[in-house]
């Protein structure tokens, strides 16, 4: 079991959960919402999205098809006394949350490509991109009409593809971030229905 600092607040992250890493505080440092929104932690890993939506005042649900993850987001929830903000389950995507719909879905996907190890943490899929693709399809179904979601990609499975593919979907979406690394620029996207300059929620 290891451990990490986010906003000032210790976090564990349990063995084979994965490791918060530039990814995960990029995205949590781009994801604005206000007090009392639905939100949906998708693939929540140990759970520093689910805090950070917390601490903002929204209630979470954080799914992961990780049994470990699920516990370790937990054991997080309950060390910064956030129970009863954050609500845990399992689910392969969205297999376990029926028609729900949420103001704000938060995914940080893994996008390498498959490899033999089969890590499913890290790795999105034949090609790195299949996981997000899956992910997308269903997102529309689960999103209010005003909501957003966020979500992580990486330019080693296609930045141009993922904006075809958000497109294809009749989905509006904004890049809000970008960081540069020596192999490799993460990307955080923003994407919804309809664009509101004055929206009362984010």
């Amino acid at each position: 079991m290891k451990r990490i600092l986010f906003k000032d607040y210790e976090l564990v992250v349990f063995d084979s959960v994965y490791e918060p890493r530039e990814d995960s505080f990029l995205l949590a440092e781009n994801v604005k919402v206000k007090p009392g929104i639905e939100a949906l932690d998708m693939g929540c890993g140990c759970g520093i999205q689910s805090i950070n939506l917390a601490l903002q005042g929204a209630n979470v649900l954080a799914v992961d098809v990780n049994r470990k993850a699920v516990a370790n987001t937990i054991e997080n929830a309950k060390r910064l006394d956030l129970g009863n903000k954050i609500k845990v389950k399992r689910s392969n995507l969205f297999s376990s949350i029926a028609k729900r719909k949420f103001d704000c879905i938060v995914f940080n996907p893994p996008y390498l490509p498959a490899s033999s190890l089969g890590d499913v943490s890290i790795e999105g899929g034949k090609h790195g991109y299949e996981m997000l693709h899956k992910f997308l399809d269903k997102m529309p179904l689960h999103l209010k009409r005003d909501g957003v979601c966020y979500f992580v990609q990486s330019s080693l499975n296609g930045e141009q593809r993922t904006k075809k593919k958000l497109t294809s979907l009749d989905l509006s979406f904004e890049i809000i971030a970008r960081q540069k690394f020596f192999f490799e620029e993460l990307i955080i996207f923003k994407a919804f229905f309809q664009f509101f300059k004055e929206y009362d929620i984010y």
